[in-house]
């Protein structure tokens, strides 16, 4: 297609307003500026993956984005973006090949998103990693509202129920809309909007190829 069109039909608010008005080709043309043309490459397959999987079962499509994604180098981000918590948008982290927990889950959220997933099924979970004793970023999908949800993590290659995951202790979670604090293993309390979340207003402010940040390595 000639616009992002197949993006945007669940994305809410003005979170992908950057490009919403984008000739892909423009886009394209941006990111290998940037980064490269192995990054155009990327863009391509990442394409193809959101518009060759609308409407397919749930479980598949996790499947499919978990795996894709699972490819990318972990890196963290004062070595890659010379900051101490930079969250990325769904292109640096293409652009760049590369980036740490954070990135790998915002991706996975925002692609499944695209591919039709509801967002009220899915939070990025901040947790403890206890099996390396330190904070971690995944992606949790919820089958239904009182389900236990499975864990999309770059860490653990198969996507696992979390109670399956006992090496993950749940802090709090949030979506485009809402944040939770987590009180239990699939359970949380709503605490409000998560516009409280600094750096998710940052990263939302910063959708759109006008953005894109230059990583300080180069990842191929």
């Amino acid at each position: 297609m000639k616009k992002w069109l197949w993006l945007l039909p669940l994305l809410p608010g003005l979170l992908w307003a950057g490009l919403s008005q984008l000739d892909l080709s423009q886009a394209r043309l941006k990111v290998v500026q940037v980064y490269g043309e192995r990054a155009g490459k990327r863009l391509d397959s990442w394409q193809a993956l959101m518009a060759e999987n609308q409407g397919r079962p749930e479980a598949m499509q996790m499947e499919l984005v978990n795996n894709f994604f699972n490819q990318f180098h972990f890196i963290d981000d004062d070595k890659l973006w010379h900051q101490n918590d930079y969250w990325a948008t769904p292109l640096e982290f293409i652009g760049a090949n590369g980036g740490d927990c954070e990135d790998f889950a915002i991706a996975k959220f925002f692609t499944l998103l695209s591919m039709g997933v509801p967002e009220q099924k899915m939070r990025i979970t901040y947790v403890k990693a206890l099996s390396v004793n330190q904070y971690h970023m995944v992606l949790a999908f919820y089958p239904s509202a009182n389900a236990v949800p499975f864990i999309l993590d770059n860490l653990v290659p198969d996507i696992r129920r979390a109670d399956q995951r006992p090496d993950l202790l749940p802090i709090y979670s949030f979506n485009g809309q809402q944040l939770w604090l987590s009180k239990e293993k699939g359970r949380g309390q709503l605490v409000g909007g998560s516009s409280r979340l600094k750096r998710w207003q940052d990263l939302q402010s910063r959708f759109g190829i006008n953005h894109l940040n230059k990583p300080q390595l180069t990842l191929e």
